[in-house]
């Protein structure tokens, strides 16, 4: 995957609807966050646009 999200300047500043949404009170973050990041975290999360799959 040619990822060009990872090269943006990195930024500790998340914006609702972008990189995350609220869902009963927890923050889901969306694959724009995982992109920015550059790289898997290995925890299986819901959008994660790696393809991980936690078993």
């Amino acid at each position: 995957m040619d990822n060009k999200a990872k090269d943006l300047p990195k930024t500790t500043d998340l914006i609702e609807g972008i990189d995350y949404y609220l869902e009963n009170g927890n923050y889901v973050f969306k694959a724009w966050f995982h992109l920015k990041r550059g790289n898997c975290c290995g925890n299986g999360c819901r959008h994660c646009p790696y393809g991980f799959k936690k078993i």
